[in-house]
């Protein structure tokens, strides 16, 4: 397993969408599945895109254990591969709250999300995968997922007096890098 470097605001590559997986259960994705595994882990990170990481497929991994000491509010959510996404909002009920981003490191910004959502794709082994999430679950998948639209999350932030430095916002709070 390899620890990337992860690409960081600025960089062109994390404003492209992504392109879908097309052939499951080899070596290389597995290979790209345990990498991205590892960079989040070291990182503490919810979540982590293949874009992050400057791979040009629609790749995500996220899951959280208790406590992550970046989020130690969230709740537990289950490690997952989520490969080729499709989200659909379950209502039009949104939640505000507070992201961060490997990519945008030092920063946080309050941003609304659907609060449930209908999330599907497949696994590296090219099994179905359809899922129900809501709260901050649904905020990982959402914020994940937005990568390989070409999207950072201070592109969805609506009031810049809630934007700013994780350790101004948050003294005291194990920022690492943030996501």
């Amino acid at each position: 397993m390899t620890v990337h470097t992860i690409l960081k605001m600025g960089d062109p590559r994390l404003l492209r969408v992504a392109q879908p997986v097309t052939t499951f259960n080899t070596p290389e994705l597995h290979r790209l599945v345990a990498d991205m595994l590892e960079t989040m882990a070291v990182a503490n990170g919810a979540g982590l895109a293949a874009p992050q990481i400057g791979v040009d497929l629609q790749v995500v991994i996220f899951g959280t254990d208790a406590p992550n000491p970046r989020y130690p509010e969230a709740p537990v959510v289950p490690r997952t591969v989520l490969i080729n996404p499709v989200i659909t909002a379950l209502g039009d009920e949104e939640e505000e709250a507070w992201e961060g981003c490997l990519s945008v490191p030092g920063l946080r910004g309050v941003v609304p999300r659907f609060k449930r959502i209908r999330y599907q794709g497949f696994d590296a082994q090219g099994q179905a995968m359809d899922r129900v999430a809501e709260g901050f679950h649904a905020r990982v998948v959402q914020h994940e997922c937005d990568h390989l639209w070409g999207k950072l999350y201070p592109m969805r932030v609506r009031d810049f007096t809630r934007f700013g430095f994780t350790e101004v916002l948050f003294p005291g709070l194990d920022a690492g890098d943030d996501d």
